[in-house]
């Protein structure tokens, strides 16, 4: 059995995989897009990190963060973002029975996907995975038709053509992990 040691290095860039807890017909993401906006510029005021890639999907997000020189901190970060949006949405999702003990709300999985994004192949790599994301999950034909994605600043920045398409590597990885 692998065992995995969380890498964390000081001013880092990693890509992550934020999940709700209730996965199925649960739209919260998109429907609270702009408390989940809010809460990052909450996060990020008190403790910067630069947002280089992200898609929001309706019940999970992708990022690639970047940190600041001697931070490490990543999960006190994702702790600001995740409480500040449970607290200013609707109460009404299911909370597990251990939750309910610990006063919790119901409204993320309590872990996320973390990768120290290596050099810059693996963050384009990453970033490709993250523009592509919609189209893979079948809620648009086109990167460019899903809004809740920084794909269109990387448009309006020249890093990809309007009609960009994922390449083929890929294309082939997404159809494996449907």
């Amino acid at each position: 059995m692998r065992t995995y040691i969380r890498q964390r290095v000081p001013g880092g860039t990693y890509f992550f995989t934020v999940n709700l807890a209730e996965r199925r017909n649960n739209d919260l993401l998109i429907r609270y897009v702009h408390i989940l906006r809010e809460a990052c510029r909450y996060a990020q005021q008190r403790h910067p990190f630069e947002i280089s890639a992200m898609v929001i999907l309706p019940e999970h997000l992708h990022c690639i963060w970047r940190l600041p020189e001697g931070d490490d901190d990543f999960p006190l970060r994702w702790r600001l973002l995740k409480t500040h949006f449970s607290r200013h949405i609707p109460k009404g999702e299911h909370i597990s029975s251990s939750r309910q003990p610990k006063g919790e709300r119901g409204i993320w999985q309590r872990r996320y996907w973390e990768h120290l994004i290596r050099d810059d192949v693996d963050f384009q790599r990453h970033a490709d995975y993250i523009h592509y994301n919609p189209v893979k999950h079948g809620y648009v034909e086109r990167p460019l038709d899903w809004q809740y994605s920084s794909f269109h600043r990387w448009v309006k920045s020249g890093l990809y053509p309007p009609d960009w398409a994922a390449p083929s590597d890929l294309l082939e990885l997404s159809r494996r992990e449907t």
